[in-house]
């Protein structure tokens, strides 16, 4: 895995938590709303929103440097919608990232000892 696509996913992963967080805090805006004379949905839409659109740029950069199949970045858009979803997609994002890296770190060992062999 190159640079950029570690930041691709790292900047989707850092944006699923703050998103489900604004997604959860505008369904209570919205009960509140309805129950009560407190109105913050048009602030919480707003912020709801900017972090839905980052989310799904983020998305769909990380699907083309990721190289995803279509399962998985259905799924990751699925996790999107949902309320809590956010959550489930930064976890897993974790551990792919994890992943990725463990996965580096032995291909730069190995390189390093086919160098050090040929010296």
């Amino acid at each position: 895995m190159d640079i950029k696509t570690a930041s691709a996913l790292r900047r989707l992963r850092l944006v699923s938590a703050p998103e489900a967080v604004s997604f959860l805090l505008l369904l209570v805006c919205s009960v509140l709303k309805r129950t009560t004379d407190f109105n913050a949905v048009p602030v919480m839409g707003m912020v709801h929103g900017v972090l839905f659109i980052l989310y799904v740029i983020f998305w769909a950069d990380a699907w083309n440097r990721a190289k995803w199949s279509l399962k998985t970045a259905g799924l990751y858009f699925l996790l999107s919608v949902l309320p809590t979803g956010g959550f489930f997609a930064e976890r897993k994002l974790r551990r792919e990232a994890e992943s990725a890296v463990d996965v580096a770190i032995a291909a730069l060992a190995r390189k390093v000892r086919e160098e050090g062999s040929q010296a």
